[in-house]
């Protein structure tokens, strides 16, 4: 799978998150992940996202995946990765998962662009979801929050059909055969050989069927270890310590503590000598431990070897009571552990004590307790499933418990479904992707618990989003983008008061926009007057700003002052021009539009007539002609081909926008071959128009065109 592997070596041993491949995994780790995968890199960042939750495994087969969901108890997430191009391994690695291995959970990895595509390839089957490659980690922490429910839900279904299973087999009460000592025969008469073999063998039986009821009703089952020679007989043994206390909720396991080892195993030797070894434990209150010479062990091995012995009875029954007597003590005192440990000693006691029952009861329920106090609802949920395997408590108790725990999920969901929406929220995506956005969550928690505060308290945050978006889209003057985001805001149930706030509110903020706009021109008219650019650059001169001005708040107040102070400031140029001889119309009609006394603007202009006009020498200006565009004339091919050169003398006007007209030829040689090259030519050019007195003038001008053969 994926792409090609790194150059450098990888272990196949299991990468706790957040650390590098070849590292035993943490042992509070709430699942094992096996990664099918070639990429160093890929397993950095799946680590660095699940932190603490999982132990990864790293491997690079189908079949070394498969091998490894198998080696463990543990709850199994199985996480695929799709890169390198091999999309289509994808579908036949998750079936051959889902049907050697249906109890742990698929999450498949795509690269970027192609999450559809795997979608699309793995539709049928039970992939929890695709995720993108490169790893998102707020993303990818959100999903593993479910996936781990579901693989602990998965597991602990398993656990509880494996145990109902296994209390109505038969072969669940079968013992391994093994030699028991055979007590030696008494002087005076006794008991004969057969005989004490036959009572051997039944007690031992009597011993493997009570050990098998109190591992079957405790929940637990495991695999006996080989016996030792000449010392004991083979029994189980107590599965793995509960995980950590204090645990996240997310990160804890979804099956309960184990229960806790206790002495099951016998001991050989002659009853007087066992009975005289449990006399010296009691009275040194070695009563179950230390493990291997203790009351507890000495008084079960001598009731086997003599099931009809009543001193070994009455020593169990003593033993029992202080176990008892314990378990009442570490329970008033709140240490769950010890109260386990206890109880289960006094079961390998007194099997049938009909004590039992009722100290099962009150164990589960201070455990299923503390775990929702905890806020440990999965672990919970799995001392329930337990507990109603084992028929621990009654079944109104155990009724409560599912009320309680159901309810209790319920509440984690729609925290968790909360929490989603608000950080949809904060990044932004409130309706895209669809089944990534505030929106999307808001759907699940209306259709999951409408009338919750959480679902409530979701739908007025993204209320308040949608009408953010609203107000952003009128303020730019989108209208369409501003009643799209009004008629999501009604869709959640905004009220028509709170849009009338809304618009009350856009108002005022449209005015402060408007009134900040408008402080905004009225400063850039000002500084262009103070730069002395009245109406040029066109558009970034002060007439440019004032007519900004204008169009968008007319009335504003800025706008007459600062009119007033552009006409004053025309009519001083048009005046200076006046006294120089010059033409001021252009300045004085600005003036006028801006507002100036039509007096004044009488005046500046009876200035300029009074003075005398200067003689213009049209034909010296044609010196100062600027031509701002020459195209060359075509030679004629005729011309060319004959190898004639010549030259085109030609008059023309430039007129007030620098373009030729009333172009002529005055001559030409040789005459008539070069005369349409050069006229057409001369009608493309342009020159800088001649300002005289302030306006542009008409120039009369003559050119020499050449034409000359290329050497």
């Amino acid at each position: 799978m994926a792409s090609a592997a790194s150059s450098s070596p990888r272990g196949h041993a299991s990468v706790p998150a957040g650390s590098s491949p070849g590292h035993q995994p943490s042992p509070h780790a709430a699942i094992d992940v096996t990664a099918l995968t070639t990429r160093d890199e890929f397993l950095l960042e799946l680590g660095q996202a699940l932190g603490g939750q999982a132990a990864i495994r790293p491997v690079d087969s189908t079949e070394a995946a498969l091998e490894s969901l198998k080696r463990t108890r543990r709850t199994q997430v199985l996480v695929i990765d799709a890169d390198g191009g091999q999309l289509h391994q994808v579908r036949p690695a998750v079936e051959a998962a889902e049907k050697r291995a249906p109890h742990a959970v698929t999450v498949v990895f795509a690269p970027e662009g192609h999450e559809k595509q795997v979608a699309a390839a793995v539709k049928g089957t039970k992939v929890f979801a695709v995720l993108p490659i490169p790893v998102d980690p707020r993303k990818t922490q959100a999903i593993f929050g479910g996936v781990i429910e579901e693989a602990a839900a998965r597991k602990a279904d398993a656990h509880a059909t494996e145990a109902l299973e296994a209390e109505f087999s038969i072969g669940s009460f079968r013992v391994q055969s093994a030699t028991v000592a055979e007590p030696p025969a008494e002087e005076g008469g006794g008991p004969s050989r057969s005989l004490l073999i036959v009572v051997a063998v039944m007690a031992a039986l009597a011993v493997a069927a009570g050990a098998g009821w109190y591992f079957l009703r405790g929940g637990t089952s495991a695999a006996p270890t080989p016996a030792a020679p000449n010392a004991e007989i083979p029994t189980p043994l107590a599965p793995s310590a509960a995980p950590t206390a204090g645990a996240p909720p997310a990160a804890q396991p979804a099956t309960p503590a184990a229960t806790p080892a206790v002495e099951v195993s016998l001991v050989q030797g002659k009853v007087d000598e066992l009975l005289e070894k449990a006399r010296l434990a009691m009275r040194e209150r070695h009563y179950t431990e230390p493990p291997g010479e203790n009351a507890l062990l000495y008084y079960r091995s001598a009731a086997a070897a003599d099931p009809g012995n009543g001193e070994a009875h009455d020593g169990l029954g003593r033993v029992a009571t202080v176990l008892a007597g314990r378990f009442d003590e570490a329970m008033n005192a709140g240490r769950l552990d010890e109260a386990a440990q206890s109880l289960a000693g006094l079961k390998s006691a007194l099997p049938a004590d009909p004590r039992i029952g009722a100290l099962s009861a009150r164990l589960t329920s201070a455990e299923i307790s503390k775990a929702l106090a905890d806020g440990g609802v999965e672990r919970a949920a799995a001392l329930l499933r337990q507990a109603e395997a084992s028929r621990a408590a009654s079944p109104e108790q155990l009724a409560r418990w599912r009320t309680d725990i159901a309810r209790r999920q319920e509440d984690a969901k729609l925290q968790r479904l909360a929490g989603l929406v608000e950080e949809r929220i904060r990044d932004g995506h409130l309706t895209d992707p669809a089944n990534d956005s505030a929106a999307g969550y808001v759907r699940q928690l209306t259709s999951s618990a409408p009338a919750s505060a959480s679902t409530q308290r979701a739908q007025h945050d993204l209320s308040v989003a949608y009408l953010r978006k609203a107000h952003e889209a009128a303020l730019a003057r989108n209208s369409a983008d501003e009643d799209q985001w009004l008629n999501a805001a009604r869709s959640l149930g905004t009220t028509a008061a709170e849009i009338a706030a809304f618009q009350k509110d856009l108002a005022g903020a449209r005015a402060k926009a408007a009134q900040a706009d408008a402080d905004r021109l009225a400063g850039l008219a000002r500084d262009r007057m103070r730069e002395g650019r009245l109406t040029d650059p066109a558009q970034d001169s002060a007439a440019y700003y004032l007519t900004q001005l204008q169009s968008g708040d007319p009335n504003n107040a800025a706008f007459g002052t600062v009119s007033r102070e552009l006409a004053g400031k025309l009519l001083e140029r048009a005046r200076a021009a006046a006294l120089a001889g010059k033409s001021a119309e252009q300045d004085l009609a600005q003036a006028q539009h801006w507002g100036a006394d039509p007096k004044d603007v009488l005046a500046v202009r009876e200035l300029h007539q009074s003075k005398p006009k200067p003689v213009v020498d049209l034909a010296a200006l044609a010196a100062h002609l600027k031509q701002v565009r020459s195209v060359a004339p075509d030679y004629p091919a005729s011309a060319l081909q004959r190898g004639i050169a010549g030259s085109v003398l030609i008059s023309f006007t430039v007129d007030a926008k620098g373009a030729p007209r009333d172009v002529e030829v005055v001559q030409s040689t040789p005459a008539g071959v070069f005369d349409r090259a050069a006229v057409s030519a001369v009608k493309r050019w342009r020159y800088a128009p001649m300002i005289v007195d302030g306006a542009a003038v008409e120039v009369p001008a003559r050119t020499l065109v050449r034409f000359e053969l290329p050497k």
